[in-house]
């Protein structure tokens, strides 16, 4: 067959290749930025509020922790870091990528439990963070204080090194590897990725060509530490000489705060969880702001932006398997197809990057139908830490694409259009996106049944009218128990992360089975939608002699929760509230009250009458003012 025939024939097919990657001057990210600490040795690094690092005092700040760890940390080892967004943050990525160490994040502040089967699984040498929240299995080893700034809104006031034995037969990184991430585990137990340096520098290749990221630019750090998009801001920032501004907390799920944060920061590029960015569509855009890229990801966007948002918007999607980013989607106020309102494609495959959708043997399938998503070039990682992962999951390409080594199953449902664009049509299997962070139910039945109370747990994700899904966990006590199902979400929170804790726990007698005598999760999942709707349309049930603002609270948080039992005197995150969800609270009581409140304000209330105490309190200043 000719070369021109098989090429004709492809372009039929659903598959498509990235454009050639730009050759690099600096091939390597470490040294990229190294060489920004040679040619603007003052230029700013970052900006945190009023405290200021150049790349000259960044870099001795790194240099110094290299040198006190360089004796206990090889190249190759696994160091976690429980560090927030932050210069000590910075400085820790640089000093280990300056050993050759493998850079694990996982937050400022994992749970206990978590980081306990983490370590127990996965060889890591320390634990780098706030020793007043380190775990207990390194509580009582060596701590060894780390020389790491101690200024800025998120930093800790004290920093150390804590080194525990590595566990016999714990997996360790593959020796090329730059970072490591877990990712929501089918097993019950989170897993790692290991990722090489040159496949997150040709995304940082990719980012700045598509931003223009330069010296005097403003790079947002705002993604939670435990995924791995910061690392691409981190990086960004580092490798194109611009200043990197790391985001307060409270205004990371509060859309009027980050859009002030923007302003007062001067923020002029930002990666952002798409969950944390679709309220702001929402809004009339403001046009004060610097901001010029704004890069979305992480979960599904229900709509593209209308024509006042003055920044570029990408929608972009990529699994941490193929480092951070994969496809993009540029959405800009003069599009032709801007007042159109429709979830916007996932777009194109980025400089170095193969897509193709394939049925479930790896054929690949014509343009136009359902399949799943594979990707292959120069982001995939290297692999799981567990090969046997790794060789189910990164399989070999379909036979019309000779120049792909290998391929990443995303399982992701995918549509490739004529002209090249994906469209993300939902998952393959059970696996569900939570505030932009891929969740294996499995992890999260595995926490609940860690508790002797619980015989068996099953979660279920119903979603609501827009579409978001929220995590709800059936439990079945063991005999002779009776758990609380606020003791149950209390006990799974030093188990999962934030995204990951379900926002109601139901008690039963017992599972519904299907014919084969399985747990049927389809009735268990229709059982749970047809509650909330009837809790949510019943408003009998509110308490006599509630104020306006109470019923107002108290009908909204069990909306959102999907519980109609939550009462006032229960405190909102205790009885299953995050971040995220707070941050649609917020929205609500605005729109209907007309009062702004901020996320740490609700947030640091007893419960849920006390915040509409405060929202009592709001709307009378605002009446007196008024007057």
């Amino acid at each position: 067959m000719s070369e021109q025939l098989m090429d004709r024939q492809i372009a039929t097919l659903s598959v498509l290749h990235g454009a050639p990657l730009p050759e690099a001057a600096e091939p390597g990210v470490l040294s990229r930025y190294e060489e920004w600490v040679r040619r603007s040795p003052q230029a700013p690094a970052l900006i945190d509020g009023e405290c200021r690092w150049t790349y000259e005092q960044l870099d001795r700040a790194a240099d110094e922790v290299a040198q006190v760890l360089a004796d206990r940390v090889r190249p190759g080892d696994l160091v976690g870091v429980c560090l927030d967004r932050s210069a000590a943050l910075v400085a820790t990525a640089i000093a280990l990528a300056r050993i050759g160490a493998v850079y694990l994040p996982l937050g400022p502040r994992p749970g206990e439990r978590r980081i306990a089967a983490v370590t127990e699984d996965i060889g890591v040498v320390c634990l780098i963070g706030d020793p007043e929240l380190l775990t207990n299995r390194h509580e009582g080893v060596e701590h060894v204080e780390l020389p790491l700034p101690r200024e800025g809104v998120n930093a800790a006031a004290s920093v150390v090194a804590a080194f525990a034995p590595v566990p016999p037969g714990a997996r360790t990184a593959p020796p090329e590897a730059l970072y490591a991430v877990l990712t929501s585990g089918s097993t019950g137990r989170p897993k790692a990725v290991a990722v090489a340096e040159p496949a997150l520098a040709a995304l940082l290749d990719w980012y700045r060509a598509e931003t223009g990221l330069a010296p005097g630019d403003r790079q947002s750090l705002l993604i939670g530490v435990a995924f791995d998009p910061h690392l691409l801001e981190l990086w960004a920032g580092l490798t194109s000489g611009a200043a990197l501004m790391p985001a307060p907390d409270e205004v990371r799920w509060d859309p009027a705060a980050l859009t002030d944060w923007w302003r007062e920061a001067a923020v002029t590029c930002v990666v952002s969880a798409t969950p944390m960015v679709e309220p702001l569509l929402d809004r009339p855009w403001p046009q004060d702001l610097k901001l010029r890229h704004l890069m979305v990801g992480g979960d599904r966007m229900r709509r593209r932006p209308g024509p006042d948002v003055t920044a570029t918007v990408h929608n972009a999607y990529g699994p941490a398997e193929a480092t951070v980013v994969t496809t993009t989607h540029a959405m800009r106020a003069g599009d032709p197809d801007v007042n159109v309102d429709a979830a916007p494609p996932i777009g194109l495959p980025i400089a170095g990057a193969t897509v193709a959708v394939t049925d479930e043997d790896g054929t690949l399938l014509p343009r136009g139908e359902d399949g799943e998503l594979r990707i292959g070039g120069t982001g995939l990682a290297l692999g799981y830490l567990d090969p046997d992962l790794t060789a189910r999951r990164f399989t070999a390409p379909p036979r019309e694409l000779p120049g792909v080594d290998r391929m990443y199953r995303t399982g992701d449902r995918v549509r490739m259009l004529d002209d090249g664009r994906l469209v993300f049509l939902g998952r393959l299997d059970d696996q569900v996106k939570i505030s932009g962070v891929r969740i294996e139910p499995a992890e999260v039945e595995a926490a609940f049944e860690q508790n002797p109370a619980v015989r068996s747990a099953v979660v279920t994700a119903p979603r609501d009218t827009e579409g978001r899904a929220r995590l709800v966990a059936h439990v079945l006590p063991s005999a002779g128990a009776a758990p609380a199902a606020d003791d149950l979400l209390a006990g799974v929170r030093a188990w999962l992360p934030e995204q990951a804790v379900p926002s109601a726990v139901r008690i039963v007698a017992a599972f519904p089975l299907d014919a084969n005598g399985k747990v049927d999760r389809a009735a268990l999942l229709k059982q749970t939608e047809t509650e909330t709707a009837t809790g949510s349309a019943s408003v009998g049930d509110l308490p006599e002699g509630a104020s306006a603002s109470e019923r107002l609270v108290l009908a909204t948080v069990r909306d959102l929760l999907g519980r109609p039992g939550t009462a006032l005197d229960e405190n909102f995150t205790d009885a299953g509230g995050t971040s995220l969800l707070a941050a649609r609270l917020l929205e609500v009581l605005e729109k209907e009250a007309q009062v702004r409140l901020r996320a740490p304000e609700l947030l640091r209330q007893p419960d849920l009458r006390a915040i509409a105490a405060v929202l009592d309190k709001r709307r009378t200043a605002a009446r007196t003012e008024a007057v």
